[in-house]
């Protein structure tokens, strides 16, 4: 186990995802050209995605605590980032075990036909489960009860990517290709369940989208041009308190061209991802004949990064959008007493399943984010002493002054946070009830999933793009 996991965190996901889809095409039978050059793309699209992630991220961050210093906001639980999360998940016994025995579940049951997803190809996103058997170890010290937990947390992620997956494969121009990172998938549940509520007060009929925008705005409607006014307005409100300095001018400007920048070269990464999955979906679909209608009963989809869908034009700048709304929000929401910071720049990861069941309708994704993300914040103000001590237990350094951190896209999860309460309770009568109701749901998905997908199909139809 110590020298597979030396080899995961030595070469990185940027090389051992490539390596696992290269492994898997040629196993699935794709060719081996298709499966060479595919795989090289995801690598290629990993690492361009990773630089400008790592390099965008310190400053934004930099510019939102300026912000926040420039308003006197007082909360004391900070976002400090996904990162630490992941971090923490490899180095937890709960964590490393569940990586093993994870993958080794994720392939049975696609083999046996339990799931239509093929997540092994996207095995960095396991952390997202181990981090959370991580933090119930630190709370219960029962090494069982944890793993069950990302062992049941995995199951769920896996249901909701499937129930997702046709209208994520259309949208995003992935030929059988899904999402199913435990940190982001729960939004298909508020995306499906408050869609009806939107179509009723009207938000379908908005035209709401970047083509509109444009249409409507000309060069105001273009994503550089909006990352660029965004960016405009972020930098004025965190250096408002020093207008009369030339500096201060110097980066309200400069901060504009960067986040201008961040919104033109991402859509271009993000299509690497479509030239790399393309190829070997296609082959492989039509060896076994997965491309169908949608009751073909041997449709299946590979889970791929969820780094595919940040540069899509709406995904972006919906999630650049609600940047300083979030940060509002967080400052007049009775109770809370988390701040947002550094995983503002993870809002287009998390709007994916929104986006792409509410077809790109951005009223509703407003909306829909702004409901679930609120709620998300008290599910991360009740997380947060827990996610602290894992943390500072699996010696990550936590700075200086700092009471209590959290992970905004990762721990700010009202559905998961609920599933961890009930599961950390040790209440055997209450996990059995969920385990029953998820069972229940399984059943309904593999015997109504046509049905499921055409509904969903009809109702992203209902939206006015």
């Amino acid at each position: 186990m110590k020298i597979f996991m030396d080899i995961v965190t030595t070469l990185g996901h940027n090389v051992i995802i490539p390596i696992i889809i290269f492994l898997v095409a040629l196993t699935l039978g794709a060719k081996l050209v298709t499966a060479i050059r595919s795989s090289i793309l995801v690598g290629v699209a990993l690492t361009g995605f990773s630089w400008i992630i790592g390099s965008f991220t310190p400053i934004v961050t930099k510019m939102i605590e300026k912000l926040t210093n420039a308003t006197g906001l007082n909360l004391p639980i900070v976002d400090t980032g996904w990162q630490s999360s992941a971090l923490v998940a490899f180095q937890s016994p709960v964590g490393i075990s569940f990586f093993l025995i994870g993958l080794l579940i994720e392939a049975v049951l696609f083999l046996i036909g339990y799931t239509k997803i093929l997540f092994v190809t996207n095995l960095w996103q396991n952390w997202g489960f181990m981090v959370w058997g991580t933090v119930a170890y630190i709370v219960t010290n029962n090494f069982i009860l944890s793993l069950g937990l990302s062992i049941f947390l995995m199951l769920i992620a896996l249901f909701l990517s499937e129930v997702q997956a046709d209208r994520y494969s259309e949208y995003y121009k992935i030929p059988n290709g899904t999402t199913a990172s435990m940190q982001n998938i729960e939004n298909v549940i508020p995306a499906i369940l408050l869609d009806p509520v939107w179509n009723l007060i009207g938000l379908n009929k908005i035209e709401l989208t970047p083509a509109k925008l444009k249409e409507k705005l000309g060069i105001l409607g273009e994503p550089t041009i909006i990352g660029f006014i965004l960016g405009i307005i972020i930098g004025f409100l965190a250096n408002i308190n020093h207008l009369s300095s030339l500096s201060s001018w110097g980066q309200i400007l400069f901060f504009g061209i960067q986040l201008g920048t961040v919104m033109t070269i991402f859509p271009m990464i993000a299509r690497l991802f479509g030239e790399a999955f393309k190829p070997i979906t296609s082959e492989i679909s039509k060896k076994y004949k997965s491309q169908d209608s949608l009751s073909n009963k041997k449709k299946w989809f590979i889970a791929v990064d969820d780094g595919l869908g940040y540069g899509e034009s709406t995904t972006l700048i919906a999630g650049m959008v609600l940047m300083p709304i979030m940060l509002f929000i967080s400052v007049i929401l009775p109770g809370n007493k988390m701040i947002p910071v550094v995983d503002l720049i993870a809002l287009p990861f998390m709007l994916q399943s929104i986006v792409a069941i509410q077809r790109g309708n951005m009223a509703k994704i407003f909306a829909t984010a702004i409901v679930w993300f609120s709620l998300g914040m008290y599910a991360g103000t009740y997380m947060a002493p827990m996610y602290t001590e894992a943390v500072s237990h699996y010696g990550i350094a936590i700075a200086t002054g700092t009471a209590l951190i959290i992970s905004f896209n990762v721990m700010a999860r009202p559905f998961t946070a609920f599933i961890f309460a009930i599961w950390v309770s040790g209440n055997i009568y209450y996990i059995v009830i969920i385990v029953l109701i998820y069972l229940l749901l399984q059943i309904f998905l593999r015997f109504k999933r046509d049905y499921i997908w055409e509904y969903l199909k009809k109702m992203s139809n209902k939206n006015i793009n």
